[in-house]
């Protein structure tokens, strides 16, 4: 019977977590969920149901934890690549969670659970985020935080300390539940404590602003919905160029998509015209995301068009998208789908994520951090770019693809998180939605409708200064994880020793019997 009663919790468990992340965005079921994982894998030590659960039953336990937040989440991929491709994809993101069931489970039974429990779920959620092929960063227990009060250690530690932040909360949350009141006190001031401890460096407010900059997001739409949105692609570009016609006023900066001309406009004279026409309209710089080719191979680029200079700098996007825009042992798995070569062929870029606009009214020159797409999703990215000047951040994607579905939601989620961590406005431009305006609090000003042609314009401020996790994030994150994966190590190996010896011992006879 405990063992169903275990199971169900962990079910329920990642059912909570999934309902924290965009679009449903009710950030207190994540502690809640992650608490209830903690109980089902600790030793009960109480009522008919007392029991400790055996270290495959936690692991067992944490990985259906895990299938069921991930086939919750990620159904969008689907609308890409097919129902088996996404069903395998949330099953092997789910192993990872079998090293994160068997720490607790072990660490539990030593009553050294609550205190290891964050440490060892930001160790899991690094190498989750970093590996293979980049890792997939886009299941991180931040992102649903971005409304609720943890998002405040953003600033201070990134994604990785609000993740820390989460399973702290769950783990004082579960001790409540199973030691009872003798905890109670330390539980309802250790609770709130961490949920107040960064918002001290929150977004400073106007007095940290060095400038202000007018800017458009412009959504042109697709003609269709679906994979085959590429085969439009010259309606794409003719989309964007006339809804850009349409600004209304005097603007510094319009920012376009990912792929909105998907035709490669130094190489079609056509797709030229077409973007040169909305750069004069709209006499102001435009980010252009287009596809480029060079000596290396195809880029997924973002390019400068200034109305008086002509093309100028340039991002090729360096977090790619494995088994999208290249495919790892494409050979290999061709047999298998016939998906795999719809994937492209892109190579990864290798700047700083930074591209310099020209203020017409001044001639001042703006550093203009770009993360493409599912770039949003890595640290690095925002990172990066506010160090090498960035005053303000923009986000084009393309999420025509995925149709109707949650991703363009969550993926906004984390723009709001990286304006807030990184203390600068951020400009997402949708092909086909949502766009949106995000300012440095993570607040969003303006958004459009999903499969809506749209321009939002708003004033936003420039900032250069560097928070703490902009400087010091990514050693916060490997310091945390180092430490769980230690604690992981330590907690196994010693309850494989006391369960050797622990029995002999008891076994072995007085010498004087």
């Amino acid at each position: 019977m405990s063992s169903l009663v275990r199971l169900l919790l962990a079910l329920l468990s990642g059912v909570l977590v999934y309902s924290s992340y965009e679009p449903l965005g009710w950030w207190p079921a994540a502690p809640v969920g992650m608490a209830l994982l903690y109980v089902a894998l600790a030793p009960w030590e109480r009522g008919i149901l007392a029991s400790a659960p055996r270290l495959r039953t936690g692991v067992f336990l944490a990985f259906s934890h895990s299938v069921v937040l991930y086939l919750l989440l990620l159904p969008w991929i689907g609308e890409l690549v097919g129902t088996f491709p996404y069903v395998a994809l949330a099953v092997t993101e789910s192993l990872y969670a079998i090293a994160l069931g068997a720490g607790v489970t072990a660490a539990a039974r030593l009553r050294c659970g609550p205190a290891v429990y964050p440490f060892m779920a930001v160790a899991v959620e690094w190498l989750r985020s970093s590996w293979p092929f980049g890792g997939f960063a886009w299941v991180r227990l931040a992102w649903g935080q971005v409304d609720g009060p943890l998002r405040f250690l953003a600033p201070v530690g990134g994604p990785a300390l609000v993740t820390f932040g989460v399973v702290m909360v769950a783990a004082g949350a579960a001790t409540l539940i199973l030691r009872g009141g003798r905890y109670r006190a330390l539980t309802l001031i250790a609770v709130p404590a961490v949920a107040a401890a960064g918002s001290w460096v929150a977004a400073p407010g106007a007095d940290a602003d060095t400038g202000r900059i007018t800017v458009a997001a412009v959504q042109g739409n697709v003609p269709r919905l679906g994979l085959d949105f590429n085969a439009q692609r010259r309606a794409v570009l003719a989309n964007h160029t006339r809804v850009t016609e349409t600004i209304g006023e005097p603007v510094d900066l319009v920012v376009w998509p990912e792929n909105s001309a998907d035709v490669n406009p130094f190489a079609d004279a056509q797709a030229r015209k077409l973007v040169d026409e909305a750069v004069s309209s709209a006499g102001a710089p435009v980010l252009v995301g287009t596809l480029t080719t060079d000596d290396v191979g195809d880029r997924n680029t973002v390019v400068v068009f200034d109305p008086v200079t002509g093309p100028g700098e340039w991002h090729h996007k360096k977090y790619l998208q494995p088994f999208g825009e290249w495919m790892p042992y494409r050979e290999l798995l061709r047999p298998l789908s016939p998906y795999v070569d719809r994937a492209g062929d892109y190579k990864p870029g290798d700047g700083d994520g930074v591209v310099h606009v020209r203020v017409p009214a001044t001639g001042e020159m703006i550093g203009v951090g770009v993360a493409t797409c599912y770039e949003v999703a890595f640290d690095a990215a925002g990172r990066d770019a506010v160090g090498a000047g960035a005053r303000i951040l923009t986000t084009p994607t393309n999420n025509a693809t995925f149709g109707f579905s949650d991703m363009t939601y969550q993926q906004l989620a984390m723009s709001r998180m990286r304006a807030l961590e990184l203390d600068r406005a951020v400009v997402v431009a949708a092909t086909s939605g949502v766009s949106a305006i995000i300012h440095p609090d993570g607040h969003v000003a303006s958004s459009t409708r999903i499969f809506t042609p749209a321009v939002l314009t708003d004033t936003l401020p420039l900032r250069d200064r560097l928070t703490f996790a902009a400087r010091h994030g990514s050693w916060i994150e490997v310091t945390l994880g180092i430490i769980g994966w230690i604690c992981l190590f330590v907690v196994l190996v010693t309850g494989r020793t006391g369960r050797k010896t622990g029995p002999r011992r008891r076994s072995q006879p007085h010498r004087g019997e």
